[in-house]
């Protein structure tokens, strides 16, 4: 029967790891960098008994309950076996020793450093020692004579050399190997081995083959290779027996012969490729364990019969297993586990009477694991009778040893056609998300968001644990496992538990439906025969069981049986949340390591409806998937074994996006994160850390770490880069918001208005960067992303950064959002009706077409009301008015505020641009001064103006009138005077407010010509201070080039006099216009008059928005604030 490889397992840290079995074959031993010695009762043993005999271990040797040690701070240590009392130092070296081993009974030692000596040290008494010298470089391995006469020894100079004990003479040396400097830099270790109880043959591993040479002659008996083998051979160690030779190279192969007839009889790889540095073959000769120099323990068993006897029929060649086991149908039984976790179903051997069963080779595929054969091709007419051509092919064989000959290849390749394609990949096993392997005693069942399920199963108990995170759930229960439970789930309802049958019982699923209000709890259904329970999950009112029938059968939670479907292929997971079902299988058939997965969500609902129709799961190649669930709010996520988690982006037609890849936390190769919840708000992956595992023990208890989430944009450590994945990430872990409200759930608006205001900081951010580096073009793409009210910032932002075809750009773009925005409320407009005729002639119940409606529709009714006021509030004002912006108007020429258009309370007029699903989305402000950042007004600011920033900062403390939702005619007509240019009467007020405050300067003054100024209005007294001091300004910046730099400079300077002068400058201009202002105190009064019936109104109005209301203000200021609503008092 062929060689049964073991899935890997940690041992210890990455690095040089050594092995050893004890004598009785109980124990496997191990030592690695990490300082640690192990003892292992098997390879599945959880809990190793761990000993630290220093900083690092590079060798340990066993034997008569002395476990030696060769440690890093240049001693051989000795413990006792197994209790692992430290027992003394046997001998200490000027650096380390890189290997120690054993004689033949026990009593001696010897080893090897890399101060170039090799010492024998007598165990019971280690002042007897004895010492070698010769090498020229440090020592890499050695081994005993098993007749104590002579040592064996390899160095980095090069040379295997032969020791004789008695005389500490050199009886021969040989030149075989590769020089180096040092053990790190050696391409080999080289651990030569002597046959034992003979001694009769010395293996030195050399390049790709194994030389033996004869005792005594020291002459080169013969070789042994294979073409199986493409490194370095890195180490050999010979059966108990002395009848086979096993060899590990540096990229993984191991290989057996058996060296009387000089045939191969095993081939098998690492799972990854790593280097073996460690084999131990077992006193019953019937495995072997190796390590390799990643830290990791491997287990090969059934190597040969206990006798150490074999089959006469030779390995078939490489060429022909291929052809065959590309062709395996026989997946029914478990022959190993997928890494660690045993997530990958491995096909079983094939049970034959006949005595060929180790005539068959095992099938190393890219993912590193066995496939074992069965009958091919028997109910083929056209097929060769594979019996008749074994026996044909084996006595060529027979014939062909008899003549010295070890392989036939072209024999066999003449019967068999070649085979050279992708491999079939081994089907992933089905798993519980959050749960560990099921052979471990102790066990997770499961762990998720509501609590964790833990099994023990050992000679004491027999018992599951049940543990809620939130104890006001339930209180900790504690079930037996009489019938050994194996997968279970675990929901804010119920605990679900299941079991494979046996031969007397069915296969069972057992529900503990605590929240029940009645007295009867529990509920138990038997499966039918021959069927057994692979996945279950739990949602809300619902149970659901994936059986091996590939049917998927559903419960109530009180144990009703609901529909029953059948799976598209065998299943690999589930999950269940609220409604949704989420379901994983294999779809076919993967290859080179990948596997084939497919995936179904299921909503089970009143009205069933499925979203993902069997659709591909993509996975990271050569990888598996590790876990399967939903994120807290109800979004489909995934992570498979190389650590990327996915989640399904709902606002991009139900794709898969990489939010996470859990590998990039990971400090060492061997650490993973086991994955037991995914949150989006907050954005928050729980996991647990394991440290060179894939999975966490279960005591002590595990402590959970939180990883964030970050998508794999391109670029991501510049500013532009990172920026673009905090939007995107932004948007996909808030679409949960849209789902929750399209089907009628609870969510908070806050959440939602706190999403959208983000994203809108993070888009203008974006615009400002892509207007500083010229990328109009890329500007007018952001803002299309943009809401209407972030759009008017963007047009202000362009048009005070002199950006004039880009500010053109972006109101194009803000009357087409304005427009299709109308067209879209008008639709859903008539499609209410539509509900409501449908629905009149039924009862009023909430169903999925009129539940989201019902949410608002108080809010809207209020908000139309309004609407209707402020529209005949403001219809005589844009009666007469023109287009602001004509074909040949400049930007220059229109003051800022009127090309914003955003607020302006002295009017009453609304922003018809601005869109609000509801009415506490809060406004931006974008009454901004030119001097100051246009994207700090996106941020509340509590900042004290300063001398410099006085104006900037009166724009911040103006009030903001909530937004509007206006009716969806209305918004045609509102953006089609939009651009339309104010009455005479708006003019004359700014007249006005010129007069009675001209110390006030704004962003107004600065973007307009003087010329058109003084034709407008008469001179303020900063006016006239300007032009007196316009020289002296410029004699001080002779680069000032812009009247607007000119201006702003003589705005600070005209703040820095002192409050005396300023105002004799403002009483020099009134006297100027002493005529004019007569008459403009009349026009102001009525006016006020006017606007303080108007301002009483909006307030009106703007109360029914505002979450709590503000005090009210006093006449004189309230006159104030709307009648200079961009002005500095």
């Amino acid at each position: 029967m062929p060689a049964t490889q073991k899935p890997m397992r940690y041992g210890h840290t990455e690095g040089h790891t050594d092995v050893c079995f004890d004598d009785s074959g109980s124990y496997i031993v191990t030592c690695g960098s990490d300082g640690d010695v192990r003892i292992w009762e098997d390879l599945d043993d959880d809990d190793p008994k761990s000993i630290n005999v220093g900083e690092k271990a590079y060798s340990c040797a066993l034997k008569n309950g002395k476990l030696v040690t060769a440690v890093s701070n240049n001693t051989i240590q000795v413990h006792t076996f197994p209790e692992g009392v430290p027992d003394g130092i046997l001998t200490r070296f000027t650096t380390n020793a890189n290997h120690v081993v054993f004689n033949g009974d026990g009593s001696k030692i010897a080893a090897g450093s890399s101060d170039f000596l090799v010492k024998i040290v007598d165990v019971m008494d280690s002042s007897q020692q004895k010492t070698f010298r010769g090498h020229e470089a440090p020592v890499l391995s050695l081994s005993f004579d098993p007749k104590d006469i002579f040592l064996a020894s390899a160095s980095c100079d090069g040379s295997v050399r032969v020791w004789q004990v008695s005389d500490q003479t050199c009886a021969v040396s040989w030149p075989l190997l590769l020089k180096c400097n040092d053990v790190i830099h050696a391409k080999s270790i080289c651990r030569l081995a002597w046959q034992p109880k003979s001694g009769k043959l010395l293996a030195v591993p050399v390049e790709k083959s194994i030389k033996l040479y004869k005792r005594e002659t020291w002459s080169n008996h013969f070789d042994l290779s294979d073409n199986f083998i493409s490194q370095t051979l890195n180490v050999v160690t010979w059966s108990p027996c002395g009848q086979y030779l096993a060899a590990g190279s540096i990229n993984g192969a191991i290989v057996v012969w058996n060296v009387e007839t000089k045939d191969c009889v095993e081939r098998v790889k690492h799972e990854k490729g790593y280097a073996i540095c460690g084999l131990a073959w077992h006193p019953t000769c019937g495995r072997i364990s190796y390590t390799d120099a990643e830290g990791n323990l491997g287990l090969l068993e059934n190597v040969c019969d206990p006798s150490g006897k074999t089959s006469s029929n030779k390995v078939s060649s490489r060429v022909e297993k291929d052809y065959n086991d590309l062709f395996d149908g026989d997946d029914t039984s478990n022959a190993g586990d997928f890494l660690n976790d045993n997530a990958v179903e491995i096909p079983a051997f094939s049970k034959r009477t006949t005595n060929d069963d180790e005539d068959d080779d095992d099938l190393m595929l890219t993912s590193g694991h066995l496939r074992q054969r069965s009958h091919i091709l028997e109910d083929d007419e056209n097929s060769v009778d594979l019996t008749m051509l074994k026996t044909g092919l084996l006595k060529e064989e027979e014939e062909d040893d008899q003549a010295g000959s070890i392989h036939n290849l072209p024999v066999v390749a003449s019967q068999r056609p070649f085979y050279d394609g992708p491999m079939p990949t081994p089907r992933q096993k089905p798993f519980q998300s959050g749960s560990t392997p099921v052979h471990l005693t102790h066990r997770f069942m499961v762990w998720n968001s509501i609590g964790i399920i833990r099994c023990y199963n050992d000679e004491q108990d027999n018992a599951i644990d049940v543990e809620f995170h939130d104890t006001s759930i339930h209180h900790a229960t504690h079930l037996p496992n009489t019938l050994n439970y194996t997968v279970a789930a675990l929901s804010h309802e119920a605990i679900l538990l299941a079991c494979e049958s046996t031969e007397e019982l069915a296969s069972k699923l057992h529900c503990l439906h605590f929240s029940s209000w009645d007295s009867s709890k529990e509920w138990i259904v038997d499966m039918p025969q021959n069927e057994d329970i692979e996945a279950i999950c739990l949602g809300h009112g619902w149970v659901a069981a994936a059986t091996s029938a590939l049917l998927l059968r559903l419960f109530t939670i009180g144990g009703v049986q609901k529909e029953i479907f059948s799976l598209l292929g065998p299943v690999v997971s589930m999950a269940g949340h609220g409604e949704q079902l989420f379901i994983v299988y294999h779809r076919g058939t993967g290859f080179d390591g990948d596997q084939c997965l497919g995936v179904q969500l299921l909503e089970l609902g009143k009205k069933k409806k499925q979203i993902l129709h069997g659709d591909p799961l993509p996975l990271t190649r050569k990888s598996y998937l590790a876990w399967v669930g939903f994120s807290a709010e109800g979004t489909p996520c995934y992570v498979d074994s190389e650590g990327c988690v996915r989640m399904l982006n709902r606002g991009l037609a139900d794709a898969w996006t990489p939010i996470c890849n859990t590998r990039e936390h990971c400090k060492g190769k061997s650490d993973h994160y086991w994955v037991v919840g995914i949150h989006e708000n907050p954005q928050q992956l729980r996991c647990i850390p394991c440290k060179g595992s894939r999975f966490p023990p279960t005591l002590p208890r595990p402590a959970v770490a939180i990883l964030p989430f970050k998508l794999p944009y391109c670029q991501i450590a510049t500013e532009k880069g990172q920026m673009e994945e905090q939007f995107w990430r932004s948007v996909i872990f808030h679409s949960h918001i849209d789902y929750l409200a399209k089907n009628g759930y609870e969510y908070e608006e806050s959440t939602k208005n706190q999403a959208i205001k983000e994203q809108q900081e993070l888009l203008m951010k974006m615009l400002a960067l892509s207007c500083k580096l010229e990328r109009e073009f890329r500007c007018v793409e952001l803002a299309d992303l943009m809401t209407q009210n972030a759009v008017n910032l963007a047009i202000k932002y362009a048009s005070r950064s002199r950006k004039l075809i880009l500010a053109q750009k972006l109101s194009e773009l803000a009357v087409e959002k304005a427009a299709e925005l109308a067209a879209s409320q008008a639709e859903e407009e008539e499609e209410e009706d539509f509900r409501k005729k449908l629905n009149s002639g039924y009862s009023n119940t909430a169903t999925e077409w009129n539940q989201p409606q019902l949410r608002n529709q108080v809010e809207e009714d209020s908000e139309d009301n309004r609407e209707a006021d402020e529209v005949e509030q403001n219809r005589d004002l844009h009666r007469h008015g023109q287009n602001l912006l004509p074909k040949s108007a400049s930007f220059s020429d229109v003051p800022a505020v009127k090309l914003g258009a955003v607020t302006s309370s002295s009017q009453g007029r609304v922003n018809p641009f601005k869109v609000s699903t509801n009415s506490k989305e809060p406004a931006m402000s974008v009454n901004s001064a030119r001097s100051t950042n246009i994207l700090d007004n996106m941020n509340k600011s509590s900042r004290k103006p300063t001398a410099l920033n006085r104006a900037a900062s009166s724009y911040e403390k103006s009030p903001v009138i909530k937004p509007l939702i206006p009716k969806p005619k209305s918004k045609q007509a509102s953006a089609a005077s939009y651009f339309q240019k104010r009455t005479s009467q708006a003019d004359k007020t700014e007249e006005v407010k010129e007069e009675e405050n001209p110390k006030n300067s704004s962003s107004e003054t600065s973007t307009m010509c003087p010329e058109n100024t003084e034709n407008q209005r008469p001179k303020t007294g900063f006016q006239m201070w300007l032009e007196e001091n316009r020289s002296d300004i410029l004699s001080d910046n002779p680069d000032f080039s812009d009247e607007a730099d000119i201006i702003k400079e003589g705005m600070i300077r005209f703040r820095v006099l002192s409050t005396e002068e300023r105002k004799a400058w403002t009483n020099k201009a009134k006297g100027a216009t002493a005529s004019d202002g007569a008459e403009a105190k009349k026009r102001k009064h009525v006016v006020d008059e006017i606007e303080e019936t108007e301002n009483q109104k909006e307030k009106a109005k703007e109360n029914l928005n505002m979450p709590k209301k503000q005090k009210p203000l006093d006449i004189s200021t309230n006159q104030k604030l709307s009648a200079f609503a961009f002005k500095q008092e």
